[in-house]
């Protein structure tokens, strides 16, 4: 119907976001009614939404005539806006944002920047960029997950930890059952999708790629190679965060910390 009254791509897709974000703000008011706290953030969501991407398009076209290389600032940039982000999410855990910024330096910059190096991410800008922001944001998300399993699973059970530190056991071996608990809950979702890929959903860079003319043989070899690195990024990610969040829930004198 939306193609009948607007002709221009702009005016479509204009016209495009404006129903779809409606429709969206209608979902997030009946959220809200029934007290579901998320429903609240949505509004300011998608304004942010909308306008980042907006500007992350404006500035690809403006790196779409500059080298490569300039594409290495940007995603720094989505990497340190990411773990502001995480940080935002467990705002009670001490360290966060640094602990979240070496998760994710480790485990999407390092995925990011061997697969560049192995040719596996084209390095030209029109998809080291949208490829990497997708791993960086996927990180994002498991580390978030991560997180906040972790803090759950020391409240609900402060009481074994606090007896195993009396017993005499390290810090580390009296959190590892809930380290273990954190990590498989975190990457759920990214195992899902791969098992689910090709049965339940048709991701976009296939949709993508079979659009702009791919084989759609290559287009599924390579949809799989993004999954593969997302969950490859999450999980070194997560075992990054395994050795360093327990020094950020117990004081230096071997306490859990209370108000997690």
């Amino acid at each position: 119907m939306l193609r009948l009254l607007f002709h221009t791509q702009l005016s479509l897709g204009i016209a495009q976001a404006g129903f779809v974000g409606a429709t969206a703000l209608i979902v997030a008011m009946l959220s809200w009614r029934r007290g579901a706290r998320a429903g609240a953030e949505i509004p300011l969501a998608l304004v942010r939404g909308l306008a980042q991407i907006l500007l992350i398009g404006s500035i690809l076209a403006l790196l779409m005539r500059g080298p490569w290389w300039t594409a290495i600032p940007l995603l720094l940039v989505m990497i340190f806006i990411a773990a502001t982000i995480v940080r935002q999410r467990v705002p009670r855990l001490p360290g966060a944002y640094t602990l979240s910024l070496w998760c994710m330096s480790a485990g999407a910059g390092g995925v990011i920047l061997v697969m560049a190096a192995a040719g596996i991410i084209d390095t030209r800008i029109a998809m080291l960029v949208p490829v990497g922001s997708m791993i960086i944001a996927q990180n994002m998300n498991i580390q978030s997950l991560f997180l906040n399993r972790l803090l759950a699973e020391l409240e609900s059970h402060r009481g074994e930890i606090e007896s195993a530190l009396a017993l005499g056991a390290q810090p580390e071996a009296a959190v590892a059952p809930y380290l273990q608990a954190a990590f498989h809950a975190s990457l759920i979702p990214a195992t899902d999708n791969l098992r689910s890929l090709g049965i339940v959903w048709i991701p976009g860079i296939m949709t993508g790629m079979l659009l702009s003319g791919a084989s759609p043989i290559y287009a599924a070899l390579y949809q799989f190679v993004i999954l593969a690195m997302i969950f490859t990024a999450g999980g070194l990610s997560c075992l990054t965060a395994t050795r360093l969040a327990p020094s950020r829930v117990f004081t230096r004198f071997q306490q859990l910390r209370t108000g997690l």
